[in-house]
């Protein structure tokens, strides 16, 4: 039991409690006060409901405002770059342009390997770097997200469409599902946005998030040692089982020229990626590094004639903008279902990247952005995308890193990005054509490796073993069992957590510190001090029917387990206090439980006292039975009021 520690002999007691009575038998007792201003029930509901879908008050801004204000205002809040855009400069211009073309630099290079790892054809990632940040630039909030393709959503809807349909064998089919779960994971991030049910995508929690992009990105770099070492015949599979031994059957297809090619720019990737993290301001270096790792091999692979030597490149890539794709939505048949959940799989997890890298690039910079916003625009361009040729996209942590390092100031250089990829795709498509496909191996995984976190799984188990779990099982689900597995062990584990915070909240047992009035945890102050004949409870969570039963019973061994200790002492409890200072809500079920406790003690000899309810409590203690129950001497503003009036009465201290 905590805080077996904090007693002191009888004679001690009797002392010190005999001293602090005298020291509170002047306090005056106040009555709990309810709520001031009644509401009516439409009122109240319409408060709560603002508080749970807009907290942040979007439409402050529109009060007390003239109606073309109002409009102007409107078409500020749904299209951010006229917010930005009336107070543009050629400075700024200046600042964007060097951002953009730096991260076009890494875009254009990452876009190709990307889609490869989605098992697209190399130019639909050329594609989904075009038209998405464009749209991203009108209606997007964050002045620092750079918006293209990236690794983890592409490994998710590779590994998820490929379980069922394959690209080598129905190439038009598979681009066919690519295309409509973009669509779809449009759909579900524009509605979670609309909707402003953007907490949703909180049960995916930080320390299980970090160990599925963890595990993803061991995955997604074991995949690309087939293109490493030149290996043919490769397995499908996503596991880690799987892809060792497939590296290790085929040892027979490594290519010592491809091995030697492909570590040497790794290596030289690595270093330039340790450059840039090591030295901010030598940011440009990491990220030129990729292009001119593409720009050199290409050079390589022409001039030593790479193919005749067994080094596979991308070959022919096709010149223009993106074509139209929406006559290629797939909206009926039996693969429907498939599309459906690989967009919204795909469309949680880059929602929820972009946004995590939206807030922290806007928190360096000390603005915010509206998540339901960025929700809209993520989803809308992903939409948007979908008919455009374009696969799921949203901002990525490392172009947007480069973004912020540059020194960019709007979302101006999003569009300088996407015009240098249109003049890549308009002029130098055929330079592409040598380009190693180990190049693209390499550049996969200098970009991932960035997302395995150890610091991250070390400073969880110092602080907290249950996120610690939740980040190694969702590590290894991924690892061991599948990409899926993985992600929905993640999501398993972040809703139980939150079940086990909801139906087993914590209780703790209280003591007086010295010389104050103060009650604190006994398992957190040493000094704290039982109070003779009173059990002192505190609960630190809402009371609803999920816990009440819990609470009830929890309660009731407290009791018995300080009767027990009693025994041995001649101070034999006989009030048991509840401080409902943290319990922020109740319900009726909860109400129920302590009327329910309030008779089961009645019958032990022992009275049961509420102390400290918020206001929320209050009101509901007030329109129910509860409240004439515990009002006659039964309900305090403080522990110390209910323990002093109480003491008074009992005189426990002559």
């Amino acid at each position: 039991m905590v805080g077996n520690s904090n007693r002191v002999t009888d004679n001690d007691l009797e002392s010190q409690f005999a001293q602090h009575q005298q020291n509170m038998q002047h306090m005056e007792i106040h009555k709990v006060a309810l709520p001031q201003g009644n509401q009516s029930t439409w009122k109240s509901l319409k408060q709560r409901f603002g508080e749970v879908f807009f907290p942040d008050d979007p439409l402050h801004q529109f009060k007390n405002q003239t109606f073309f204000r109002k409009l102007f205002l409107g078409l500020q809040y749904l299209f951010p770059i006229f917010q930005w855009g009336s107070e543009y400069s050629l400075n700024l211009l200046k600042s964007d342009a060097i951002s953009g073309l730096t991260i076009a630099s890494l875009a254009i290079p990452q876009g190709i390997s990307y889609a490869k790892l989605a098992n697209l054809p190399p130019i639909i990632g050329l594609y989904s770097s075009f038209v998405p940040p464009l749209i991203y630039s009108v209606l997007g909030s964050s002045r620092d997200l750079a918006v293209g393709p990236v690794s983890i959503a592409s490994l998710v809807m590779g590994s998820m469409l490929r379980e069922v349909v394959s690209p080598e064998l129905q190439p038009m089919l598979y681009l066919q599902l690519a295309f409509t779960a973009t669509f779809f994971a449009g759909v579900f991030q524009a509605s979670l946005g609309f909707l402003r049910l953007g907490f949703i995508v909180d049960f995916l929690s930080k320390p299980t998030l970090i160990g599925f992009m963890g595990g993803a990105a061991i995955i997604v770099s074991l995949q690309q040692l087939k293109g490493l070492f030149g290996i043919v015949h490769f397995t499908t599979k996503m596991q880690f089982i799987p892809v060792m031994l497939s590296v290790f059957q085929h040892r027979h297809e490594w290519a010592w020229q491809t091995i030697v090619m492909g570590t040497s720019f790794l290596l030289f990737l690595l270093i330039t990626r340790h450059i840039g993290l090591r030295r901010p301001k030598l940011f440009w270096v990491s990220a030129a590094a990729p292009l001119s790792c593409v720009i050199l091999s290409t050079l390589v692979s022409f001039a030593f004639k790479a193919q005749n030597h067994g080094i596979t490149t991308i070959g022919h890539l096709q010149r223009g903008v993106n074509p139209p794709s929406g006559n290629m939505l797939y909206f009926h048949g039996s693969f429907l279902g498939l599309a459906i959940k690989t967009g919204i799989v795909t469309g949680i997890l880059s929602l929820t990247e972009g946004i995590a890298v939206g807030r922290t690039f806007a928190s360096l910079k000390n603005y915010q952005i509206d998540g339901n916003k960025e929700m809209m625009a993520i989803g809308i361009m992903n939409m948007a995308g979908s008919c455009a040729s374009c696969y799921v996209t949203t901002g990525s942590f490392s172009r947007s890193a480069v973004n912020y390092n540059a020194g960019s100031k709007t979302a101006v250089s999003n569009i300088i990005m996407a015009s240098a990829v249109l003049v890549t795709m308009l002029f130098l498509m055929p330079l592409f054509y040598y380009t190693p496909n180990v190049i693209l191996s390499a550049i996969i995984i200098t970009a991932v490796i960035g997302l395995i976190d150890f610091g991250a799984a070390v400073r969880l188990w110092k602080v907290d073993k249950l996120d610690f779990l939740a980040f190694i099982s969702a590590f290894f689900g991924v690892l061991f069992i599948s990409v899926q597995g993985g992600l929905g062990i993640a999501i398993g584990i972040s809703v139980f957590k939150i079940l086990i915070q909801v139906t087993r909240p914590n209780t703790i047992l209280k003591g007086i510190i010295p010389g104050s009035q103060s009650y604190r945890s006994l398992g957190q102050y040493k000094e704290a001090l039982r109070v003779p004949h009173f059990l002192i409870l505190g609960i630190e969570s809402p009371i609803y029917f999920a816990n009440s039963t819990y609470l009830q019973e929890r309660i009731l061994r407290w009791v018995r387990e300080e009767e027990e200790a009693a025994q041995m002492t001649q101070y034999p409890i006989k009030y048991v206090i509840i401080d409902l200072g943290a319990v922020s809500g109740i319900d009726t079920s909860g109400l129920d439980t302590l009327m329910e406790l309030k008779k089961i003690l009645g019958k032990r000899s022992l009275e049961l006292v509420l102390a400290n309810p918020v206001a929320a409590v209050a009101e509901k203690l007030y329109k129910s039975e509860a409240w004439e129950l515990f009002t006659s001497e039964g309900l305090y503003m403080t522990v110390a009021e209910a323990v002093a009036a109480i003491s008074s009465v009992e005189k426990f201290y002559p």
